[in-house]
C-alpha cells in the first residue's frame, strides 16, 4: 500500500499526510469539528454523510471502536452498527494501539470494514486555519497523484442545493424502544424510574439522519417512538394518530429538501413538534423563513448558546454548516436561543402551532448534558396538548 496521501482541497491547497483504513480515494466538502471526544460518534453521525472531517484534538483512536458507540442506525436490525456515514476521517495522531476494556477494534480496521478512506499525521492545525479563513470547500484526499485529487475536488457538487437526506434516511417506518439505560445521566436513582413508567406519548419521527442516541433520549422521557422516512407525507404520519412529531437531525442543504418542508407545513398546528439541527432549519423554511450556508459551520462539543428567555448559557454539541436566517421569520415566530460566538440562529418558538425546535444536539452524543431538559419540554407540550 502507499504510504503517501494528500489532502487536496478545491482552492489547490495541497496536505500530504498517510493513508489509513481504506485504499482509494474519496471526494467530499472538507470540514472541521472542534469537539475533543467521542470519534466514532462523528463517524457514525448521519449528518456527517458526503464530508470529510477534520478532527482537530490531535490524538484520535486511543480508545478504538465498539458496536455500541455508534450513532447510525440500520431500521432492519437496530442493534447492528452499519458503520460510519462520513465520506472520510481526516486525524493528526492515529494511535497505534486501542486501549479500553470496551474497544472491540481499532479505528483504522473500522473505517477499513467499512471502505472509508482515512488520512493521518496531516497538518491538521494549518488545515483547520485555512477552512476557518478562505471556508469549507470541497475536498479530494487518497494515495492518487495531487493533480488528480484537485481535478475530482474541483468537479464534485457544491453542497449548496444538495438534498443529502434521500441518502440516510430508511426506506419503511421502524419501532423504536432503547433508552440509554445504564449510560444515561441518573440512570439508577428513583427519579430517573419513575420517569420511565410515567405516561407514554406517541412521538412520530421524520427521520432525516436521526441519530440514535436522540431515539433513545426520547425513550428516556417516557416516549413510544415510531420512526419513518423523510418522505412521509403529512396525511401518513396524523393516520398514526401521533401525540408529537420530532424532526430529526440531517446531513445537506435544508432549502434542497423541499417535500420536507411541505411535510412540516401542513402539520403545523395540528400536533406539538420538535425539531433538532436540520429539523430547526426545515421548521424554520416552514414557518415562512428562509437558510444560508455559514462560512465553516458550527461542529464540535463546547459550542456557547444563550437561551434568550433566561439567560442561561449552555455548551452545547453542535454539526451544521446551514443557518436559518433570523431577519426572514415572521413576527410570530420566537427567536429563543443564539449562537455566542457569531449571533446566528440556535432555537426558534412558534407558541400558537405548538412549534419549537434548536440548532444544537442536546442529546450530546459525545458531549455536555446543558440542554437534556429539553426532551422533558417536548413531553410536556405533548402531556399538555
Amino acid at each position: 500500500m502507499n504510504d503517501v496521501a494528500h489532502l487536496v482541497l478545491a482552492d489547490g491547497k495541497v496536505f500530504e499526510g498517510r493513508p489509513f483504513g481504506a485504499a482509494g480515494v474519496t471526494v467530499g466538502e472538507a470540514v472541521f469539528t472542534t469537539t475533543m471526544t467521542g470519534y466514532q460518534e462523528v463517524a457514525t453521525d448521519p449528518s456527517y454523510y458526503g464530508q470529510l472531517v477534520v478532527m482537530t484534538a490531535p490524538e484520535i483512536g486511543n480508545v478504538g471502536v465498539n458496536a455500541a458507540d455508534s450513532e447510525s442506525i440500520d431500521p432492519l436490525d437496530t442493534t447492528r452498527d452499519p458503520g460510519p456515514k462520513l465520506a472520510g476521517f481526516v486525524v493528526r495522531d492515529l494511535s497505534p494501539i486501542a486501549s479500553s476494556w470496551r474497544a472491540e477494534e481499532t479505528l483504522g480496521a473500522y473505517l477499513a470494514r467499512h471502505g472509508v478512506v482515512g488520512i493521518s499525521e496531516v497538518d491538521t492545525r494549518s488545515l483547520v486555519r485555512h477552512l476557518r479563513d478562505h471556508g469549507a470547500q470541497n475536498a479530494a484526499m487518497g494515495t492518487a497523484p495531487p493533480d488528480e485529487l484537485l481535478r475530482r475536488a474541483q468537479q464534485a457538487p457544491d453542497m449548496n442545493g444538495l438534498d443529502l437526506v434521500q441518502f440516510v434516511t430508511p426506506k419503511r417506518p421502524y419501532a423504536w424502544t432503547e433508552g440509554r439505560g445504564a449510560w444515561a445521566p441518573g440512570a439508577g436513582s428513583p427519579d430517573f424510574q419513575r420517569q420511565e413508567r410515567a405516561g407514554s406519548p406517541h412521538v412520530v419521527c421524520l427521520d432525516f439522519g436521526v441519530k440514535r442516541n436522540i431515539l433513545r433520549c426520547l425513550v428516556d422521557v417516557g416516549c413510544k417512538v415510531t420512526v419513518v422516512p423523510a418522505s412521509t407525507t403529512a396525511a401518513e404520519i396524523l393516520a398514526m394518530k401521533p401525540d408529537g412529531v420530532f424532526l430529526s437531525n440531517g446531513p445537506g442543504d435544508p432549502a434542497a429538501v423541499t417535500y420536507a418542508v411541505e411535510t412540516v407545513k401542513a402539520l403545523l398546528g395540528k400536533v406539538p413538534m420538535f425539531g433538532i439541527c436540520l429539523g430547526h432549519q426545515l421548521l424554520g423554511l416552514a414557518l415562512g423563513g428562509k437558510t444560508f450556508k455559514l462560512k465553516f459551520g458550527h461542529r464540535g462539543g463546547n459550542q456557547p448558546v444563550k437561551d434568550l428567555a433566561s439567560g442561561r448559557i449552555e455548551i452545547t454539541t453542535q454539526n451544521h454548516g446551514f443557518c436559518v436566517d433570523l431577519s426572514t421569520l415572521p413576527e410570530s415566530v420566537q427567536s429563543t436561543h443564539i449562537h455566542l460566538n457569531d449571533g446566528t440562529s440556535e432555537g426558534l418558538a412558534a407558541p400558537a402551532l405548538r412549534a419549537f425546535s434548536v440548532q444544537y444536539h442536546p442529546e450530546a452524543a459525545a458531549g455536555p448534558h446543558d440542554s437534556l431538559y429539553l426532551f422533558d419540554r417536548f413531553r410536556a407540550s405533548m402531556l399538555g396538548a
